[in-house]
């Protein structure tokens, strides 16, 4: 699969919202409204994954190189990931929500 078409719209699995393609030059891997991931990749960007299970939100941290990255939970088979922060695009992630309910 090439990068081109990895940052199409798709439809969340959580919250049912419908996802644009960012515009940032980026890859959309996570709802910006519940802010839920989908388990694809072993490696970063491999879409290897056979578990393809949902991804909680469970946290986020700032790394000087990539920004702000949330981190994820699959809740099928508990693997951690994280995933950068989108900004400066469509449909921005809705960090203020988040950062409330963990508080």
């Amino acid at each position: 699969m090439s990068r081109k078409t990895e940052n199409t719209a798709f439809q969340c699995e959580q919250c049912g919202a419908q996802i644009k393609p960012l515009t940032n030059g980026s890859f959309r891997n996570h709802c910006p409204y519940c802010l839920y991931s989908k388990h694809m990749d072993e490696k970063p960007g491999d879409r290897a994954s056979v578990c393809r299970g949902l991804m909680a939100p469970i946290g986020m941290e700032y790394s000087s190189k990539k920004g702000y990255q949330m981190i994820h939970e699959c809740l099928q088979c508990g693997k951690v990931g994280k995933n950068k922060v989108a900004t400066n695009t469509t449909q921005e992630d809705q960090l203020i929500s988040f950062m409330k309910s963990v508080v």
